[in-house]
């Protein structure tokens, strides 16, 4: 063969050998379905071994790789493995080159770039890189919008970006600075609708992706709408599967505790599959120590000493570790009491508030009132009838302190506005608010929130407004940053309103 025959001989072979390259796509076909219902319902390992399957049928289909994202995911976001967030990191590289080959024709294509940023932001928010999480927010974010702006009928990506919009439409003012910077741009209402009108749907682009769209939707409604009623109804009237769902399990569980509805949450906790093929969590052990423990049960210090020995993670492990302080306080183990107390310093870390404000109170060599913090553990509960009993017969003036003296006004004022009783509430809550505006106890801002929760109810636009700034207008309080998010979202309600 002479040189010239040969080149073109190469040359053919070149051409033919790159269009028989892999050719990679995204099928969402009823395997990858199958697949992700499963890991969704927290089974990760049933829904992998469908992935495998899937993957050696078709081996250019992207979809397996996506959802070996959410597994990944799933395993960091309730066990926090250090070495798993290693391999995580390498991982969502590695997925994003593969989708860079997809063609840009797809809508898939954007929107999964964008989940692998979603999921890599939530677990670096777990691993204490806010400032890495906020870029990968960010990346996320101007994903969705530009398949937005070039696949307008794509219909998943209103998911993913409808829940960062409430998210950054309720980020207090003290932080805007950041939003700025990153570039956001978020409307609570906005955001909503979008979840809204994706869950009522019945496109089959959405049907796909209904159950992580409702665990987003529920949460959102129930912490920044407030609506904790609307969302225990929408539980019950949609029916959703609270034994063979972990997710909507966990949902409901740590909603229900959440809204006073402890012994609710016990029975979804005990209720709920125990396949081995589910997600093994010490979670479940943490959720089911604050049931016992709202109840004031003896047996509340098994769990949370289980979820602290087995937790491989710090997010609330020093809120775990004062849980366990006053279960041993209030039975009198005052060596276990401190003990644990000793161990709220030297576990865990500070980035979510509770974990902050167990790490302050660990300071002090002050114990709580005991009556007090029954009567708060039992309000927590929802056992409100047991609460108020206990402080029945007292007043301001049976306390010492003044921090006890706004504690107990802030207790009273809180059963009676848990009771449905909110004209009896407000005059425990104004003087409060009053009293305690310029101290460090959340009590007097909480007070001023839950008088805007009560006006707002009432449907006294100006005075739920008042109350709300009020509460907004206080500075270096415990629990600031939270207490202002609900805050900012009440100002958000109510302007909608108008």
């Amino acid at each position: 063969m002479n040189i010239r025959l040969r080149l073109i001989f190469l040359l053919v072979t070149g051409i033919l050998c790159g269009s028989a390259q892999a050719q990679y796509y995204f099928d969402f076909n009823k395997n990858c379905v199958d697949a992700y219902q499963l890991i969704l319902s927290l089974q990760p390992e049933p829904g992998r071994n469908l992935l495998k399957q899937e993957k050696a049928k078709n081996p250019e289909n992207l979809i397996p790789v996506l959802l070996e994202s959410y597994i990944d995911f799933f395993y960091l976001f309730f066990n926090e493995d250090p070495d798993l967030y290693q391999q995580f990191k390498k991982s969502q590289q590695e997925r994003q080159i593969l989708f860079d080959k997809a063609s840009d024709s797809s809508p898939y294509k954007l929107f999964a770039k964008s989940l692998l940023h979603l999921h890599w932001a939530a677990v670096q928010t777990k691993f204490g890189n806010n400032w890495d999480a906020g870029w990968n927010f960010r990346k996320s974010y101007l994903l969705n919008k530009e398949n937005i702006k070039k696949f307008p009928g794509f219909h998943p990506s209103a998911l993913p970006l409808g829940a960062l919009e409430i998210a950054i439409g309720a980020v207090p003012d003290g932080y805007k600075w950041v939003v700025g910077l990153l570039g956001f741009k978020g409307d609570i209402g906005t955001g909503m609708s979008r979840l809204e009108d994706f869950i009522f749907s019945n496109h089959p682009q959405t049907e796909i992706f209904k159950n992580e769209a409702i665990f987003y939707y529920l949460y959102l409604k129930f912490y920044i709408q407030n609506d904790k009623q609307g969302v225990l109804s929408f539980i019950k009237e949609h029916k959703l599967d609270l034994v063979n769902n972990h997710l909507f399990a966990y949902l409901a569980a740590n909603l229900s505790i959440n809204s006073q509805r402890s012994a609710q949450a016990g029975a979804i906790i005990r209720n709920r599959n125990k396949s081995s093929s589910y997600l093994q969590t010490p979670i479940w052990d943490f959720e089911y120590g604050y049931v016992r423990l709202n109840h004031l049960q003896p047996d509340a210090g098994v769990y949370l000493e289980r979820f602290i020995n087995n937790f491989k993670g710090n997010f609330y492990v020093k809120d775990a570790l004062q849980k366990l302080s006053w279960h041993y306080y209030l039975q009198g183990n005052m060596e276990k009491a401190l003990a644990y107390r000793k161990m709220i310093a030297e576990k865990g870390n500070a980035i979510t508030e509770a974990d902050k404000q167990a790490q302050k109170d660990a300071g002090s060599s002050v114990w709580p009132n005991k009556l007090l913090l029954k009567v708060r553990l039992l309000n927590d509960g929802g056992y409100l009838k047991e609460a108020l009993g206990m402080l029945h017969g007292k007043s301001v003036d049976d306390f010492e302190t003044i921090e006890e003296k706004l504690e107990f006004s802030y207790r009273v004022g809180r059963i009676y506005d848990d009771m449905g009783r909110g004209e009896a509430a407000v005059q425990y809550y104004e003087y409060v608010a009053a009293t305690g505006q310029n101290r460090r106890e959340y009590y007097a801002a909480r007070a001023a929130l839950q008088l805007g929760y009560i006006y707002e109810l009432k449907k006294d636009k100006n005075k739920a407004r008042y109350w709300f700034e009020v509460c907004l207008a206080m500075k270096n309080h415990d629990y600031k940053h939270s207490i202002d998010s609900r805050a900012k979202a009440g100002l958000a309600r109510i302007d909608a309103l108008n």
